[in-house]
């Protein structure tokens, strides 16, 4: 498999070679260029302000105070592919900057969900989006190709900032649920010197570092390089975690007009005793055992090594015409071994399985997975006047292709996989190099995902603007075992009204589609009896932004609702096989509705705030009354882990007479129920720091959980429990810029 992408990885691994042997009379950096970087250098090392030098002529140079540098950034190009400020995007959109991942001492993106309205966890990187799961709508600089994919959890070392679009986003993207998206915008050279030492250690024997070094090589050359490596226990038995990580890359003004950005990033990661399940619960949500219970035995292992090697060229061919191009190559490969619960054992031998013995059988699973992608884009911008208006006009493609291998074994009881009693351990009395394994059988999937897309931003004059788009998508999938293929395609449009009546306020409405293709295996599964049609949602969402004290910080009023249709689900008239009645059919409806609002900047010079609270009803319009609604949704019509309130708060105070501030956090996520109806209930977690600066030496101290609050952040199924979250534990971070 990897051999058909060999002639890829060489062309991209060689591309800024290619360019410099094509471009050896490359125009200089112009002198108001160097001024501008060393003017940010200063601003940066002196006052934390940030200084952004445009390179098109004529420069620009924008001077970004207190507000821009911690928590607020008010331009993004998630939601429409160009730069625009938020207050001008119709649809509701929030950045989490690098500071603020920073003073949350965030590692992984679970650790950010407080801050983002309308999000809540569901399963490892999985999350609820405004009610709707979604484990796949992930993106990184925009294009797909995530490195994490299957069970292993985003990490932030190579992050600059997480932006997140709510609601359909298939006019731009493609396939995917409702609820929204996320993306990650990784860091990339700069002219802009920075050399970074950071040190940690903490809770559960945590210790780690990392080396972080950008700037200019040349006049026109600039580089990056990153190193970062962390390993801790866990609170969880037989648990443990490595990760490690190499990231670099290379800019290259190649002229005035054009510039190439190559990188590449190395991840490995050893996490012990996963995957990682629940903790057992009563129906009401209490747990039954310690939160600390593990199912897996401490030989029990998830390894994933994953390489990602991206190139960005960007071209200007005049002021109002320019090009962008995008290659991304991605190839993953994991290994799992563990054990998982299946159910309780019936020890009086009168049917009757039940928690009170406290033994539960397992099974155990040996998988490999490996992933290759590759995604390609193309991005045109034209900007013209006409009929007495301006316009911005979009139009692209890209291309998403992934090759998949996948093969597992399985052992239950019956091949030797020995039970567990939840309340007195017995672990290691089981041996897994004893097990019968069967081969299942598995061999993996091909997938081509193609589009087209088209988006005019129309501005009438400075109070009113449109943004109208379509896409059409093309998808292909094939099971390399049976040789089953399947084809698919749509056409999701969206439009968004902005009103702007003053410079600090804008009303905005909107309304998109979203097209998401039925699994491959389901398709499979019916193939003899027709097809699945494709889940497809809308969305209509009306919202106000404001700016606050000459744009200080900034607020967002969203109201939303959003309908899915044509969730498969089991077919209730089915009898059986071979009996000409599918058994999925295209029957579910579901309607969320809700209100999101969000605050984030500085409310005054040295207090900086970023908080949100949502309300989200999601609920089941039309399904089936058997099983299949249950482990479709949820129990009857509460969506799994979609709590109807959830609020989220962290502010910082700086303490500018010692060089320090003080930050407090809060996270609250409403009642939730699982896979099965098992309540979940409502928890309220409070976190805070301490920073304080030296010169160029910055020591943080972070303590997450202050009240030892023992809680699940969200269920799953009544056999595996609910997924508790971590007890008190504190953080010490150094970090020294050279």
């Amino acid at each position: 498999m990897k051999s058909r992408f060999a002639y890829s990885i060489l062309t991209l691994a060689l591309m800024p070679h290619l360019v410099f042997a094509a471009a050896p009379n490359a125009q200089e950096r112009q002198p108001e260029q160097e001024s501008a970087s060393t003017a940010q250098a200063d601003i940066q090392t002196n006052t934390q302000a940030e200084v952004q030098a445009e390179t098109k002529a004529p420069e620009r140079i924008v001077v970004r105070g207190r507000a821009m540098q911690m928590y607020v950034d008010k331009e993004t190009e998630i939601g429409t592919k160009t730069a625009i400020n938020v207050m001008e995007l119709p649809q509701s959109v929030q950045v989490l900057t690098e500071q603020l991942i920073d003073d949350q001492a965030a590692r992984n993106i679970t650790d950010l969900y407080r801050s983002i309205a309308g999000v809540s966890e569901f399963s490892y990187s999985g999350v609820t989006f405004r009610g709707f799961r979604d484990d796949a709508n992930v993106f990184y600089d925009g294009v797909r190709g995530d490195p994490y994919s299957g069970f292993s959890v985003p990490q932030l070392f190579n992050v600059q900032r997480v932006e997140v679009l709510k609601g359909p986003a298939s006019a731009l993207y493609g396939g995917g649920e409702p609820g929204g998206m996320i993306n990650y915008v990784t860091k990339k050279p700069t002219f802009v010197e920075r050399k970074e030492l950071t040190l940690s250690t903490g809770s559960y024997d945590m210790m780690g570092g990392s080396l972080d070094f950008t700037g200019g090589l040349t006049e026109d050359l600039a580089y990056r390089l990153g190193g970062y490596y962390q390993q801790e226990d866990s609170f969880r038995n037989n648990a443990d975690s490595l990760n490690a990580e190499v990231a670099g890359g290379l800019l290259y003004e190649i002229s005035d007009d054009t510039k190439l950005t190559t990188t590449f990033d190395l991840i490995r990661q050893d996490l012990g005793g996963n995957r990682l399940r629940g903790v057992p619960v009563d129906d009401a949500g209490n747990f039954l055992v310690d939160p600390s219970y593990n199912a897996n035995e401490k030989s029990d292992f998830q390894k994933m090594d994953a390489l990602v090697l991206q190139a960005i060229l960007d071209h200007q061919f005049s002021d109002d015409f320019s090009v962008k191009t995008q290659i991304r190559y991605l190839n993953n490969e994991s290994d799992q071994q563990y054990h998982e619960s299946r159910g309780w054992v019936d020890v009086n031998g009168d049917g009757k399985a039940n928690s009170a013995d406290g033994t539960i059988k397992r099974e155990y699973r040996v998988q490999s997975r490996a992933n290759d992608e590759i995604s390609l884009t193309n991005d045109f911008v034209y900007r013209f006047n006409a009929l007495g208006f301006e316009h911005e006009f979009l139009f692209g493609g890209d291309y998403h292709y992934v090759e998949t291998e996948y093969h597992y074994k399985l052992a239950t009881s019956k091949e030797g996989v020995g039970n567990l009693n939840i309340f007195e351990l017995n672990y290691g009395e089981t041996n897994p190099s004893t097990y019968q394994l069967k081969d299942m059988d598995t061999d993996g999937t091909r997938s081509n995902r193609f589009g087209l897309y088209l988006q005019e931003h129309l501005h009438f004059n400075e109070q009113w603007s449109l943004i109208a788009g379509l896409r059409f998508s093309q998808f292909d999938d094939y099971d390399k075992k049976t040789g089953f293929s399947f084809s698919d395609n749509a056409i999701t449009p969206r439009a968004g009204l902005n009103y702007r009546p003053i410079e600090s306020m804008s009303f905005y409405l909107n309304y998109s589609e979203s097209f998401n293709p039925a699994a491959l295996s389901d398709q499979e599964s019916i193939k003899s009896d027709g097809a699945l049609d494709p889940e497809t949602g809308n969305q209509i969402e009306l919202g106000m932004k404001n700016e606050w004290l000459d744009g200080q910080f900034m607020t967002t009023l969203a109201l939303y609702r959003i309908e899915k249709q044509n969730v498969a689900q089991a077919n209730p008239l089915d009898s059986g096989d071979d009996d000409g009645i599918p058994n999925l059919v295209n029957f579910g409806e579901v309607r969320s509705q809700g209100v999101e609002w969000t605050l984030v900047g500085d409310l005054t010079d040295n207090l900086t705030v970023t908080a949100n609270y949502a309300y989200n009803d999601t609920e089941v319009i039309k399904g089936v009354t058997n099983d299949s609604l249950t482990n479709t949704f949820g129990d009857g019509k509460h969506f799994a882990n979609a709590p109807r309130h959830q609020a989220g708060l962290w502010t910082r105070y700086d303490i500018q007479a010692i060089d320090s501030a003080i930050a407090f956090g809060m996270d609250y996520v409403g009642e939730q129920f699982s896979l099965n109806g098992q309540t979940v209930k409502p928890h309220t977690v409070f976190d805070m720091s301490w920073t304080t600066q030296w010169d160029q030496t910055q020591v943080r101290v972070n303590l997450k959980n202050i009240f030892d609050k023992e809680y699940a952040v969200s269920g799953f199924s009544e056999r595996n429990g609910h997924f508790p979250g971590e007890p008190r534990n504190v953080t010490l971070e150094l970090t020294h810029k050279f």
